[in-house]
């Protein structure tokens, strides 16, 4: 089943989700094209927070929070990722995951570490959610087992 804005019940959007989501496609940007993080920031917030490209209205997103999640992965990928690695299965590398998921992973980590005002079941909810616009099958649940174990981890609670 293809899921399409129309089959989806409208729903207020949240500005922190939107800077989540937005996040998430700059990191993945990064990853593949190699573009830096001045850049991309620029990018975002001049052509698409909040603004239409290409025929399609990107959603109002709180721009410092998005500022905050890619300049932050970025700047702490070298710990976050070490994390990441060991909640996976014992078979599987960071480097294995689609690029996609990685993104995912990182903004996700990363609010746990450094957003300790916002709850782990928000945290968790909101990149499962991410995920599941992006994928249908076995990634949105390997992003909640994945984020679930890094909380118990870092902050010593159960989402």
């Amino acid at each position: 089943m293809t899921k399409t804005p129309s089959d989806q019940p409208l729903k207020q959007v949240n500005q922190r989700g939107a800077a989540r989501l937005a996040a998430v496609q700059a990191l993945y940007q990064m990853d593949i094209g190699g573009t830096g993080v001045l850049e991309i920031v620029a990018e975002y917030e001049a052509h698409r927070l909040g603004q239409e490209l290409d025929g399609e209205t990107y959603l109002k997103a709180d721009a410092s929070w998005f500022r905050s999640i890619v300049s932050g992965v970025v700047r702490d990928q070298r710990m976050l990722d070490p994390l990441i690695g060991a909640a996976l299965q014992d078979d599987w590398a960071l480097s294995r995951l689609d690029s996609t998921v990685r993104a995912i992973l990182r903004a996700g980590t990363f609010e746990m570490l450094e957003r300790k005002d916002v709850p782990v079941p928000v945290i968790v909810t909101e990149y499962v959610e991410i995920a599941k616009a992006f994928f249908e099958d076995e990634e949105p649940k390997l992003v909640n087992a994945v984020l679930d174990r890094i909380a118990k981890q870092v902050r010593g609670q159960r989402k």
